[in-house]
C-alpha cells in the first residue's frame, strides 16, 4: 500500500458547487477509483484550497495508470474544469504528488 496526497484550488466562489458535485459523484467514477485500488480517499478544504489524500492498494503507479486510461476520469476532469484549478504533472497528467514529511501511526 502506498499513500498519495495532492492539492488544488477551487475557482473563487465555487466551493458550494464543488461540494455538490462530489455529493453527487457518479457511480462509474467510484467504480474506476475502486478498480484502481484507491481507498480511504478524502478531500479537505481551507478557503479555496483543496487537499486530497488516498491510499493505493496496488501502488501509486497502478492507480495512476488505471486513472490515466479511463474515459470516465477524462469525462470527470472535463466536468470539473470550470470550477477547479489544478497544476498537472507533465509526466503523469495528474496532480503533482506531495512529499510526505511526517507520519505518526
Amino acid at each position: 500500500m502506498e499513500r498519495y496526497a495532492w492539492k488544488a484550488l477551487i475557482v473563487r466562489g465555487s466551493l458550494d458547487e464543488y461540494r455538490k458535485r462530489h455529493a453527487e459523484i457518479w457511480p462509474e467514477m467510484v467504480e474506476v477509483l475502486k478498480e484502481a485500488g484507491i481507498y480511504n480517499y478524502s478531500i479537505w478544504n481551507v478557503g479555496d484550497e483543496l487537499f486530497g489524500y488516498y491510499e493505493c492498494e496496488y501502488g501509486i503507479e497502478y492507480a495512476s495508470r488505471v486513472q490515466t486510461e479511463s474515459p470516465v476520469i477524462m469525462k470527470w476532469s472535463e466536468y470539473m474544469k470550470d470550477i477547479l484549478i489544478i497544476e498537472k504533472d507533465p509526466d503523469t497528467g495528474a496532480q503533482p504528488r506531495l512529499s510526505q514529511v511526517f507520519m505518526l501511526e
